[in-house]
């Protein structure tokens, strides 16, 4: 919980600015709050295969700082930086791609048009998300995580109070509604690296890891980091892709049927977003124990975190079930409705039920996911994760909305159903122990002339 807790409470800023993102819009305007779901995801399924594979340079870092390698953390992290800056052109270049799936996602032209506004926008964002996290992976590697956690606080209060100005143009701003949004969280995705790059470059850092000697292209770290970061981040993609599929068709299904998905997906995440900072606790240490050669302190901290994980699931799912007119009077707002109010809450109650128990096998598969990433059992999480979501997910959900036009309530359980397949996958491919074979670092391949400095043969 010493390393975790930071990174729970960062994890949660990032949903508090996802959840006020679609609050402030669910004010403003009914198209507004529809458009951001599709548009927000969408963008960062194209985004995060970058990010994931950007931050895996935690993995480096935790190993080599459970090493004893100042210099190769330095080392870790200067590849990562360089790849964020190389994939900035390669990001924008995906612009396109993201607004023809929007136009043939089959939504309302109203609905359309601020889609396309939004998610133009926010690709702006991605170039910065990705540096952040390949800087930020240099404190989280080992286990410095209250600097994630205070970086991030900054950065999305400062994006909060901004979406708030330019959403409703507010104490002299302008009026801009989703667009504000937009560019308010552009700002924030921007202001994090800078306060990450100001500490990492700074005089005591420097002083003690080389940071500024070492920020130079490694052709042997770097190639590694793609051959195990590469998996990671496709895993990252093909899973958010899937996922971003279902949440398309669903909008397809009415207005009910898309506004309470939307409500329910915003309420989940908030709730559920500690859980991320959970994963990638549990990524961390079980590094460093093998940095170590300490794998059952590594597989014993896997299992300590899913507990403590799935205990304060239940305790969320329990408010699920007991109080969805809390959660749903939340978005009630003064935006004038196409749908009663009534109809509304009920059909989120039902999905929050769902919810509850959803919570439980994401829970799992989160975690322990970001154990095996940890050990660098990249391959199998991508494989795996990639099959079951392609084969399963999103072939089930063409045929339930688009061959039997079946409704909300069988695509959610379809999707849930999903979500137990990847928890229990996980939990036996941890539970198996073939990650600790895996030899990240190459230490086969190399002799240590200095402790903790491998030098290859």
């Amino acid at each position: 919980m010493k390393v975790a807790w930071p990174l729970i409470i960062n994890s949660g800023t990032f949903a508090v600015l996802n959840f006020c993102d679609r609050l402030f819009l669910s004010w403003y305007s009914e198209d507004a709050f529809r458009a951001s779901l599709p548009a927000g995801i969408l963008f960062f399924t194209l985004v995060c295969g970058f990010m994931a594979l950007a931050g895996f340079t935690n993995t480096f870092v935790s190993q080599m700082w459970g090493a004893g390698d100042k210099q190769g953390c330095a080392k870790a992290t200067a590849q990562g930086i360089i790849f964020s800056l190389l994939s900035i052109p390669l990001i924008m270049a995906l612009t396109p791609i993201g607004l023809w799936s929007l136009r043939i996602s089959g939504h309302g032209p109203e609905v359309l048009a601020l889609e396309e506004e939004y998610f133009k926008i926010l690709m702006w964002c991605g170039g910065g998300m990705a540096l952040s996290s390949a800087l930020s992976s240099f404190f989280s590697g080992r286990g410095k995580t209250f600097v994630i956690m205070a970086c991030n606080i900054i950065a999305n209060g400062l994006n909060v109070v901004l979406n708030y100005c330019l959403v409703f143009g507010k104490w002299g701003f302008p009026e801009m509604g989703i667009a504000g949004a937009g560019w308010a969280t552009v700002i924030g995705s921007w202001i994090s690296p800078l306060i990450f790059a100001l500490l990492y470059f700074s005089k005591s850092i420097n002083a003690e890891f080389q940071t500024f000697k070492n920020l130079r292209y490694d052709a042997w770290l770097f190639k590694r980091m793609i051959r195990f970061g590469l998996p990671s981040g496709l895993h990252w993609f093909l899973d958010v892709a899937a996922f971003t599929v279902f949440v398309l068709l669903v909008g397809r299904l009415g207005p009910i049927a898309h506004i309470a998905s939307n409500i329910a997906l915003s309420i989940n995440l908030i709730a559920f977003m500690p859980m991320i900072g959970m994963g990638m606790a549990v990524s961390i240490l079980v590094g460093q124990y093998l940095g170590r050669n300490q794998p059952g302190d590594a597989e014993r901290v896997g299992w300590v975190a899913l507990k403590l994980g799935i205990g304060y699931i239940i305790f969320i799912g329990i408010t699920f079930l007991f109080f969805p007119g809390f959660y749903t009077n939340v978005f009630e707002g003064n935006a004038p409705a196409s749908v009663p109010f009534d109809e509304l809450l009920k059909a989120v109650r039902i999905l929050l039920m769902m919810l509850a128990v959803w919570g439980i096998a994401d829970a799992t598969g989160i975690i322990l996911s970001g154990a095996l990433k940890g050990a660098g059992d990249t391959h199998f999480v991508m494989y795996f994760q990639s099959v079951v979501a392609w084969g399963f997910l999103v072939l089930g959900q063409l045929v339930i909305v688009l061959v039997f036009k079946a409704g909300m309530y069988v695509s959610w359980a379809w999707t849930l159903l999903y979500i137990i397949i990847l928890g229990v996958g996980f939990m036996l491919r941890f539970r198996s122990g073939r990650w600790k074979s895996i030899d990240l670092l190459d230490r086969r391949a190399t002799v240590s002339v200095e402790p903790g400095i491998p030098v290859e043969h």
